[in-house]
């Protein structure tokens, strides 16, 4: 599979440093709250679950002591360094706009890769690609870093010590045009090896919707649709919604794989 020209540097030859921006302990807390909620909503106990856009793997790094998890990028750098740390899971290059795997999960989940499809076209044919997965009386999550009603411009910085490497960045998230479906996200990434430092510039370009929007497109997918204020430590209150697409258990012949 060839990648998309425009695929930010952190998921191609910057990918290998993810671990060192990114570790699984910062995602402990999210993911205890991700599992609470599709086990929750689900009418049937998830026992399998699929992530579309699972990148490093930090998320599955929790998740898979709960699920038998299948794990979908885009990006094949990502899917190596998710493979090292979750051996055990299955992972498969493909693209969450199109990709088929031929079978039912209890569960899928799109974690902050949603934000990459930046058009309605690209965000509707995500949602579907997870409701035709999804196992009859399993849901759907969707997590995005932002929506139109509560986004406003952030800066943020971060990053980790390896063994023999060292990352440290500045993130920037504005939007430069507000009128559209899109916002951007500047990385500068300090890097730090046996050569020295060197710093690297990376542009993210992501998909910024309304709720009402969202609630639209997974209800167009076959899904009830429902969104959930998102409470975490790290964040304001108020600021953040995930949203929910759960399929009918009596929707028995709806998926077409």
């Amino acid at each position: 599979m060839t990648e998309p020209k425009n695929t930010p540097r952190l998921y191609d030859d910057l990918a290998s440093w993810w671990p060192l921006l990114s570790t699984p302990e910062d995602y402990a807390e999210e993911t205890a709250i991700y599992r609470k909620t599709i086990v929750s909503a689900s009418s049937i106990y998830p026992q399998t679950l699929l992530e579309l856009g699972s990148g490093g793997g930090n998320n599955a790094s929790h998740l898979k002591v709960h699920f038998t998890i299948t794990l979908v990028d885009i990006s094949n750098g990502m899917l190596t360094v998710s493979r090292s740390l979750n051996p055990e899971c299955e992972h498969i290059q493909g693209d969450m706009r199109d990709v088929r795997l031929n079978r039912l999960f209890d569960a899928v989940f799109i974690h902050d890769a949603i934000v990459y499809m930046t058009t309605e076209k690209d965000l509707r044919s995500a949602i579907e690609t997870a409701a035709v997965h999804c196992e009859p009386g399993g849901v759907c999550l969707f997590c995005p870093d932002h929506i139109r009603e509560t986004f406003r411009p952030s800066t943020g910085h971060g990053g980790h010590d390896g063994a023999d490497r060292s990352m440290r960045y500045l993130e920037w998230t504005w939007d430069p045009d507000p009128t559209d479906t899109t916002y951007i996200t500047d990385f500068a990434y300090l890097l730090r090896d046996d050569t020295g430092v060197r710093c690297e510039h990376d542009r993210h370009h992501t998909g910024l919707f309304g709720r009402n929007d969202w609630l639209r497109f997974i209800t167009e997918a076959g899904l009830r649709a429902q969104s959930i204020p998102f409470e975490l430590s790290t964040l304001e209150p108020g600021t953040t919604e995930i949203f929910l697409g759960v399929k009918s258990i009596a929707d028995k012949d709806s998926n077409s794989l």
